[in-house]
């Protein structure tokens, strides 16, 4: 499994639907599921970004198509980033010419 980190920024629906955000934060856990994404961690921040979740997925195609029906929804914005553990990078690293 691949694992994904997800920085989350509220759209003007999401800010002014802010006091729900705990909810469909469960629903997309369970949306996840179905999708054959799991979400690692969830995390509510301050700063350039509202939020990061963590996400685990077998590949970009499948986390894509899940972020994309987050989307749809209008509450947030997502930038996502694929990340790699010691391990993976140890193995990547020793590809490398």
């Amino acid at each position: 499994m691949a694992t994904y980190i997800v920085l989350i920024s509220f759209t003007e629906k999401g800010a002014k639907a802010v006091r729900d955000t705990v909810k469909r934060a469960d629903a997309f856990k369970k949306m996840g599921k179905k999708a054959g994404v799991t979400v690692k961690d969830v995390y509510w921040t301050l700063g350039a970004h509202d939020g990061v979740v963590v996400y685990e997925a077998p590949d970009d195609a499948t986390i894509t198509a899940f972020l994309l029906g987050a989307a749809e929804a209008g509450f947030v914005k997502t930038q996502t980033l694929c990340a790699f553990s010691e391990p993976e990078m140890k193995k990547i690293i020793g590809k490398m010419p």
